[in-house]
Formats: C-alpha cells, sequence, structure tokens
C-alpha cells in the first residue's frame, strides 16, 4: 500500500468514526482523542489530517451534500426514471431510503442547528432553489415536466416542495424515532401526501 493510499484509509476511517459520534452524542461532547480511538489511529493523525474537529465536521456534512446532488442519490434516481408528478409516491418511498441510507448525516444537519444556530447548513439551504433549477435543466429529457403544472408554478418549486416535504417526514420517521406520525402506515401516508400535492385539499369549487 502506498502512502497515499494508506493516507486515505486514514482520512475514511477518522471521517467513520467522527459521523458515529456526532451523530450519537454531538459535537461538543465529542473529543478528538475519542475520535482518534474509535478510528484506531493516533492523536497526531487525526491532526494531520484535519486542522481541528469542526473542519472533521464539515468534511461530513460536504459528504452529504456532494451525495444529494448525486444524480443516483435514490429521491434524484426517483425523479429521473419516473414522470413526476405522476410517480410521486414513487419519490415517497425513495425519500424514505434517502433518509434511511444517510440517516447519521442528516443527523449532523440537527446537530448544527442546536450546537451551531445552522451556520454551517445556512448556505446550502438559502441556495437549494438554485441547485433544483440546474437539476431540472440537467435532466430535463428525464424529468418532462413541460406542460403539466399550471402556468403560475415553476417546476423548480414543485420539485422542491415534494421533495422537502417528504424528506421532513421521514426524517421525522428515522430521526426523530416517531414512526407513523399521520396516524396511518407509510404507504398510506406518503398516498395521502401525494394526493394532496396533485389535487390540494379543497373541494372543486370550495
Amino acid at each position: 500500500m502506498t502512502q497515499e493510499e494508506r493516507s486515505q484509509r486514514s482520512r475514511a476511517q477518522i471521517l467513520d468514526a467522527a459521523l458515529a459520534l456526532f451523530s450519537h452524542q454531538g459535537y461538543r461532547a465529542t473529543s478528538m482523542r475519542e475520535i482518534a480511538d474509535r478510528a484506531g489511529v493516533s492523536t497526531g493523525s487525526v491532526y494531520h489530517q484535519f486542522k481541528d474537529k469542526e473542519a472533521i465536521f464539515l468534511a461530513l456534512l460536504d459528504v452529504y451534500w456532494q451525495a444529494i446532488e448525486d444524480p443516483e442519490f435514490p429521491i434524484n434516481k426517483a425523479l429521473r426514471t419516473g414522470s413526476f408528478p405522476e410517480n410521486l409516491e414513487d419519490i415517497g418511498r425513495a425519500a424514505r431510503e434517502s433518509v434511511a441510507q444517510y440517516r447519521p448525516y442528516v443527523t449532523l444537519i440537527y446537530v448544527d442547528v442546536v450546537e451551531f444556530e445552522g451556520s454551517h447548513i445556512r448556505k446550502f439551504y438559502s441556495e437549494m432553489a438554485g441547485r433544483f433549477e440546474r437539476f431540472i435543466a440537467a435532466h430535463r429529457d428525464e424529468v418532462k415536466l413541460e406542460g403539466k403544472l399550471r402556468p403560475e408554478i415553476l417546476p423548480a418549486s414543485a420539485v422542491m416542495f415534494a421533495f422537502r416535504t417528504f424528506l421532513q417526514h421521514f426524517a421525522v420517521e428515522l430521526i426523530f424515532g416517531v414512526p407513523d406520525h399521520y396516524g396511518k402506515s407509510t404507504d398510506e401516508a406518503v398516498g395521502e401526501i401525494a394526493s394532496i400535492m396533485r389535487h390540494g385539499m379543497l373541494r372543486p369549487g370550495a
């Protein structure tokens, strides 16, 4: 194994250890020594890879930001391979898969809100609309939204509303540990949310 490969492996071990600790016990309650011990490396090795604990936290958030912009991220894949908004139920189930697959990373968002007042995630969320616009433009032939939405509804707004609603729903279930908080099963809740998104909640003419 080359020196570069050893360094990459050490970095990955440190990030894995920090992710487990930060997502379980928070940022301030985790020490660099704990990260080193869990990673099976020396504290010096941790400082060789990262200048401080906050740099590790930021690197972990970057892993998640990159993942959710990947076309193969479960909810992105559902959007690309279905027919929005006809496939809202598929997007809902993919949202659950997305949160389940990246649960520790999603937890870091709440850690940032509580311990840093959201200072690390603020920029990401403030730029979210632009990212959805670019994603839809890049995958226009797959998403195929032309002529489907009301004229006043922007495609990026529709997609972002669906994504954020479903992701938040399953964050409550999987991060907060509150299953079936709509008072019904996952499939029933997804179906009801999808129906409201498609048709609204008022009777025709109300």
